[in-house]
């Protein structure tokens, strides 16, 4: 009897043994693809990632877990956050605790200043994005696409979107908005209590601030390479007395902020206010359809541009079950989600691909994807592109804007 159970104990080690081999033992960075596949069978993806959007949601939680599972036999768990640099301060305690692997994050949708910490801290496992076969749809030519808010991607992360900030108005209120931050800086005086923006470091009241601060810069591209403290302070200290001036003009004369970009869009709805704006170009067509907003609402973009950007998601260095998330990125990259996460009624968001490099059908799916009435075209849009700023003009924007604008008199 002891015979057989020391027996049926030394095929469960064997059993274990073999399972570590197969999702654990190849090295990835030399794998073919087959291989990270094959590893990735029966493996589960614990996805970390802002959770406060409810249509991103239904579409991972649904769409993307379920053909996860039937492609390749992979159980993806979404994890929502409310902050991903929450998860990222832990995996930087992680690595000084020297944890190494068995991580509980696989994969994180991350993308500026978050991203930039992780490079920083030796924090990703990778570059793996070149061993994804959909990248050879990706164009990685474009600024924002190998570069993250100034910071090289360097195959570290790999796109599954793209977001550029559109403006909200209503032409019922406002027939003909103005088409330029400087005549919107003009329109907010002349309306008193009509407009707000959510206060930074909420990443769609920071994208006001760099418009602003774009705004009283010598040239937007100064920012893409090398620059003086002293031109950033000049550009900085002239953001803070605007919008300190415009307190007083501000909704509720500047006491107070909206605390998100849903509340804004509730006293946009409401009358409130006459604009609001989002880093998601359908946001004004999706808030239609549910009701919340009137059909007379549009989008439209300054005549300059708006700031566009990419969306990425990485791999973490200590991830558990970094094959299955290596296979999600490249699903997530994929003709066939891309298109269902770009129909208005899923998400509305903007694929990371080039369509130009898919075959020619499904270039034509995306071209007569259906629009909702608010939402502008794509040449529109990639007309009127600005480039982010490097993320540590981002971070000094939001440190000082609290320090002169909110605490500030």
């Amino acid at each position: 009897m002891k015979k057989t159970l020391q027996l049926v104990l030394l095929l469960l080690v064997i059993s274990l043994t073999c399972q570590v081999d197969k999702t654990q033992a190849i090295d990835l960075h030399k794998a073919s693809w087959d291989e990270i596949v094959q590893a990735a069978d029966g493996q589960t993806v614990d996805w970390y990632m802002w959770g406060g959007f409810p249509a991103v949601n239904t579409y991972v939680n649904t769409y993307v877990a379920a053909r996860l599972k039937e492609k390749y036999n992979i159980t993806l768990r979404q994890v929502p956050v409310k902050d991903i640099a929450e998860v990222v301060s832990k995996l930087v305690i992680e690595k000084q605790a020297g944890k190494t692997s068995g991580g509980n994050v696989d994969l994180m949708w991350i993308n500026g200043e978050n991203f930039r910490t992780c490079k920083r801290h030796d924090l990703l496992f990778g570059p793996f994005a070149d061993k994804l076969p959909n990248q050879r749809f990706v164009d990685w030519s474009k600024p924002s696409v190998y570069n993250d808010f100034g910071t090289p991607v360097e195959g570290m992360e790999s796109p599954w979107g793209s977001a550029q900030m559109v403006m909200i108005y209503d032409t019922a209120r406002t027939p003909e908005p103005p088409g330029s931050m400087a005549q919107l800086i003009d329109w907010i005086r002349q309306h008193p209590g009509k407009f707000a923006y959510p206060a930074p470091p909420d990443f769609t009241g920071s994208v006001f601030v760099r418009h602003v601060f774009y705004h009283y810069s010598e040239d937007v591209n100064l920012w893409q390479g090398e620059y003086t403290q002293k031109q950033f302070e000049k550009a900085a200290s002239a953001t803070y007395r605007l919008l300190t001036e415009l307190k007083p003009a501000l909704w509720r004369q500047g006491t107070t902020y909206p605390e998100s970009p849903v509340r804004m869009n509730t006293l946009f709805a409401d009358g409130e206010i006459d604009f609001s704006f989002s880093y998601h170009q359908a946001e004004a067509s999706r808030n239609i359809q549910d009701g919340l907003f009137p059909p007379t609402v549009r989008s439209f973009v300054f005549d300059q541009g708006t700031i566009a950007n990419t969306h990425f998601v990485a791999i973490p260095y200590n991830a558990a079950d970094t094959a299955a998330a290596m296979v999600t990125a490249n699903f997530l990259l994929s003709a066939e989600a891309q298109m269902e996460k770009a129909k208005p009624d899923v998400w509305g968001d903007f694929p990371a691909l080039d369509i130009t490099r898919l075959p020619r059908q499904q270039q034509q799916q995306f071209i007569d994807l259906p629009r909702g009435p608010a939402t502008l075209s794509n040449q529109e849009l990639q007309a009127h592109q600005l480039p982010e700023p490097p993320s540590e003009i981002l971070i000094q924007l939001e440190k000082g804007w609290e320090q002169h604008v909110l605490k500030g008199r």
